[in-house]
């Protein structure tokens, strides 16, 4: 199992941490812009684990190499059930140094990308505060 996985069903955001690059992106379902860094993309996994409900991976997937995985989830938001893929590649030293998350339905995605609003302030205050 993906150690990925492993720490974000146990809602272990120090496992997580550990997992990530200084210099890892994150690209969100609902923005259009990459974040970069890994204290932006800590508090924006933390805010993901405060608003989705029933959340569990489903599926995993190797790439080709060794450094690219997917790992399926489903989830619920504001009681709109929805499905998503955590596409991650990990670096040299076996980082996670990209974090692609997309979604499904429409109407789940705008169910989150409304939650996720709602969790701007706190993002922003986790993120300087690291």
């Amino acid at each position: 199992m993906h150690a990925f996985r492993q720490a974000a069903e146990a809602r272990d955001t120090e496992a997580i941490e550990a997992l990530l690059a200084d210099d890892v992106v994150f690209t969100s379902p609902v923005a259009f812009k990459p974040y970069p860094g890994k204290a932006l993309t800590l508090a924006i996994l933390r805010a993901v684990l405060r608003v989705f409900e029933d959340f569990r991976y489903v599926r995993e997937y190797e790439g080709t190499d060794a450094h690219d995985s997917a790992l399926m989830f489903t989830a619920t938001v504001d009681g709109k059930a929805l499905q998503g893929c955590d596409f991650l590649h990990t670096d040299a030293d076996g980082l996670i140094d990209e974090l692609t998350v997309m979604v499904r339905p429409l109407s789940a995605a705008h169910a989150l990308a409304e939650a996720m609003n709602a969790q701007f302030d706190q993002i922003t205050r986790e993120a300087t505060a690291s």
